[in-house]
């Protein structure tokens, strides 16, 4: 009786692979893998057993499929855990004041709002706007020559007639400029009470009175200071 013979690696068995139980997946699993061994191990003649190299190598192969998988549940364990940890710290945060990078300033009708400038270079003159969603300019700050780096503003809460703005998210553009006219590249921070977390999405924001805050988005966190 004729015999089927088999050697070399896992590529050369297309002849057996009808034999195996047909599957969805694009992927060689390690499952997948281990049948296709067992296979060819049936299949080889018993005169002229499959190549002990090459037994080897695919044994090899098994191990490190197996290795990388294992890898990958753990990996995907770990994930899940920093996520849960994570989503655990940052209610945590609720009630500390927060600088966080953005353009937005969360104004209560009667108070003030604050806010850092951090311009790259010396600064002849700087000027900070405060415009509504329609883009209407309310407020001109007009803060003069400044040094490099970054500090603090305080806005009152008024407009150019010097009544109080209403409740809202408003607009901080600011410009600056040497002495010869040359701009300066300026970035723009608040600092507000957090006030609740927000889960939606893939990771946790902070509300920050009316603004949606990203973690990421956050250089200092603090205590809140005297007086609110």
């Amino acid at each position: 009786m004729a015999t089927t013979g088999v050697s070399g690696t896992l590529s050369s068995l297309p002849a057996v692979t009808g034999e195996v139980a047909p599957t969805a997946k694009n992927t060689l699993d390690k499952d997948s893998f281990l049948r296709l061994l067992t296979t060819q191990l049936q299949k080889q003649d018993p005169l002229s057993p499959m190549d002990s190299n090459a037994f080897v190598a695919q044994l090899a192969q098994f191990s490190s499929v197996e290795a990388l998988e294992n890898m990958g549940k753990k990996l995907d364990t770990l994930a899940l855990g920093q996520a849960n940890a994570n989503q655990m710290a940052v209610p945590q945060m609720i009630g500390k004041e927060v600088l966080y990078a953005t353009d937005r300033l969360a104004v209560t009708k009667g108070q003030g709002a604050r806010f850092s400038i951090t311009l790259a270079d010396a600064a002849a003159d700087t000027v900070a706007l405060v415009t509504d969603a329609s883009g209407k300019v309310l407020r001109t700050l007009q803060l003069g020559a400044r040094g490099a780096g970054s500090f603090q503003v305080s806005w009152d809460g008024l407009d150019a007639q010097g009544n109080p703005v209403e409740s809202g998210s408003y607009r901080l553009t600011v410009s600056a400029a040497r002495q010869d006219g040359s701009p300066v590249g300026a970035a723009t921070s608040a600092r507000g009470v957090v006030t609740g977390v927000s889960f939606e999405g893939s990771v946790p924001q902070l509300l920050v009175g009316g603004n949606v805050v990203q973690l990421g988005d956050v250089t200092e966190i603090a205590s809140p200071s005297a007086g609110g």
